[in-house]
C-alpha cells in the first residue's frame, strides 16, 4: 500500500532553518531515522520509505511553497497514489509552537501552500498534519515570521516536535487517519518556558 506524504516548504539554503520548511524538516527527520536519503525528482526530491508493510513516498517539493500543488499532483500521479493515502505535512501560525493537528479536510486556512493543493487536485478531500511554529509577531509581519529562522528557545526544542510530527506521519499510515487524529489532536505540546 502506498502513501504520499508531501512536505511543504521552500528550496535554497536561505529558507532551511525558517518556520515555513517545518515540513521540510519533518520530511528529513523521517528520512535521517530510517537511514534513507533523498534523490532529485520531478518537482521535487524524494524518498521511499517502508513502515509495517507499507510504502511513504516522501516528497520535497522543489516548486517553492506557492505552487506546491504541480508537485504533489505529479507525484499522486506518478504513483498512482489515491486522494485518502496523501498527508500534507506543513507548518501553522494558528497553532502554538509544538502543538499538532491532524484533520481529513478543511479549507487552507490562509496557508499559500494548502491553497495551491487543493487548486491543483480540485478538492480540499485529503489530510493534513499542521506543525505548531507560534504567532508571536506584530500585524503585518506574518511574511517576515513565517519565513524567519528558530528562536534559540525553539531550536531546542524542535527536535522533539520533529518527532512527534514523525510519529503521527507513520502512524497515520499505519492505523488510519482517525485513530491518528486521535492521538495526534491531544498529545501533549512541547512548551517553551515563559
Amino acid at each position: 500500500m502506498k502513501y504520499l506524504i508531501a512536505c511543504l516548504g521552500n528550496v535554497g539554503l536561505e529558507y532551511e532553518n525558517t518556520r515555513h520548511n517545518i515540513g521540510f524538516k519533518v520530511a528529513d527527520t523521517l528520512a535521517t531515522a530510517a537511514g534513507l536519503r533523498f534523490s532529485a525528482g520531478r518537482h521535487g526530491s524524494v524518498a521511499e520509505l517502508r513502515h509495517r508493510g507499507r510504502s511513504l513516498i516522501l516528497l520535497k517539493p522543489s516548486t517553492y511553497m506557492n505552487l506546491s500543488g504541480k508537485a504533489v499532483g505529479y507525484w499522486l500521479q506518478a504513483e498512482k497514489i489515491p486522494l485518502d493515502k496523501l498527508l500534507v505535512v506543513l507548518d501553522d501560525i494558528n497553532l502554538p509552537f509544538g502543538r499538532l493537528r491532524m484533520r481529513g479536510s478543511g479549507s487552507d486556512g490562509g496557508h499559500n501552500g494548502l491553497k495551491s493543493v487543493a487548486l491543483t487536485l480540485g478538492s480540499e478531500g485529503y489530510a493534513r498534519l499542521r506543525c505548531g511554529v507560534g504567532n508571536s509577531f506584530s500585524r503585518g509581519q506574518q511574511v517576515d515570521f513565517v519565513l524567519g529562522e528558530w528562536t534559540d528557545d525553539e531550536r531546542k526544542l524542535l527536535p522533539a516536535c520533529l518527532d512527534k510530527a514523525a510519529d503521527a506521519v507513520k502512524s497515520f499510515a499505519a492505523i488510519g487517519l482517525e485513530r491518528t487524529m486521535n492521538a495526534a489532536n491531544t498529545a501533549p505540546d512541547v512548551l517553551i518556558a515563559p
